[in-house]
């Protein structure tokens, strides 16, 4: 342990109505390389035994220290539980982070590390003082599935995450991954400093994590991603359970880029959105309809619909060589990744029409 500081790492695990992943999940945190000086795990809003899971791995001796914090009337989500755990732990090394504790890492209860993140993402942090946090790379897991539609919808999304993971803006982070975030426990209290409270609590935060991120830019701090710190989160097995996650994250950050404007914090995000809905009305209104004359005429007669073909066929397996063979087979069939586009399509331009005519309900 470095310094003065009481803790080197301090872990944050917030988790409602988890009990079939967040043993899995704590178990991760065991098997690093560089072991967290402390667990809090704040069970909020369960009613299932997610508590009483997270007991037995803190009674457990040869685990990390483990304190379980149950908070059963959280109305502000997951914003709500994690700033539990840190005016709990503020209160346990005498009110400020600063000093006492190095860093804090944040992680869901349904994810799992990679044996080195820790130890990984302190070098991150390290080599720049100016970092205030080190956002995880995310993997799909998961080897459920009981029909091909189902095999399908999950293979889909581990070739989503992996895309993103290789495309990563890691000079300018859009959103430091709930899955795993790593912070600088003095950008965190310089937070608290700053507003009050490290994560936004309001019930129409969705996205705690993107306006956290974008907190800690706005207040100096600067946040990076690294293809080594590696966190696995499950997958939807369902298409329901799929659009419900992918417009709540969609129309909050919607709602967040609406609430901040046009900013030097905003502007990339704000773009990529504004691109994404020009790329789905060229695809299916441009796009496609030409793609199938050319089917049907041939292709000698419409060359430049031949390469752009090829090129719908070739970049996206490109982009997901790392996932291995099957990864690429599945993008060069071209047909599976056009009917998840309809779907992503459908979530994208709904959450945007939510954003500006529905409100968002209070967490009961």
């Amino acid at each position: 342990m470095g310094g003065d500081a009481l803790y080197e790492t301090v872990v944050l695990v917030p988790a409602r109505n988890e009990e079939v992943g967040v043993f899995t999940s704590l178990a991760s945190l065991s098997h690093q390389t560089r072991r967290p000086d402390l667990v809090i795990v704040v069970v909020n809003n369960s009613t299932d035994r997610t508590e009483e899971y997270a007991h037995q791995f803190a009674n457990d001796q040869s685990t990390p220290p483990t304190v379980v914090l149950n908070f059963p009337n959280n109305p502000h989500k997951k914003a709500g539980a994690l700033n539990y755990g840190l005016r709990w732990l503020r209160e346990a090394v005498g009110g400020r982070l600063s000093g006492a504790v190095r860093h804090v890492l944040v992680m869901d209860a349904d994810t799992e590390l990679h044996p080195r993140f820790i130890e990984r993402a302190c070098k991150v942090i390290a080599s720049d003082p100016e970092l205030g946090g080190v956002s995880a790379t995310c993997f799909g897991r998961t080897d459920l599935w009981r029909n091909p539609w189902q095999r399908y919808l999950l293979g889909m999304q581990i070739i989503e995450y992996g895309r993103a993971a290789n495309r990563r803006f890691r000079s300018d982070v859009h959103t430091m991954a709930g899955a795993g975030s790593f912070y600088r426990a003095e950008a965190l209290q310089n937070l608290i400093d700053w507003r009050g409270e490290v994560f936004w609590e309001d019930h129409r935060n969705l996205v705690e994590d993107y306006e956290t991120t974008l907190a800690l830019k706005e207040s100096g701090w600067k946040v990076t991603a690294n293809h080594l710190c590696i966190a696995y989160t499950d997958l939807m097995p369902t298409l329901r359970e799929l659009i419900q996650q992918r417009e709540r994250w969609s129309r909050g950050t919607v709602d967040t880029l609406r609430a901040r404007g046009w900013t030097k914090f905003t502007w990339h995000s704000i773009s990529i959105m504004i691109l994404g809905v020009l790329a789905a009305i060229y695809i299916f209104g441009w796009g496609l309809p030409n793609i199938a004359m050319s089917l049907k005429h041939g292709f000698a007669e419409y060359p430049i619909f031949l390469a752009l073909f090829a090129f719908w066929i070739i970049y996206p397996a490109v982009q997901v060589r790392a996932l291995g063979w099957k990864a690429v087979l599945v993008a060069l069939l071209l047909i599976p990744e056009l009917v998840f586009t309809v779907v992503r399509t459908y979530w994208l331009f709904s959450s945007i029409v939510k954003s500006y005519v529905t409100r968002v309900s209070a967490w009961k």
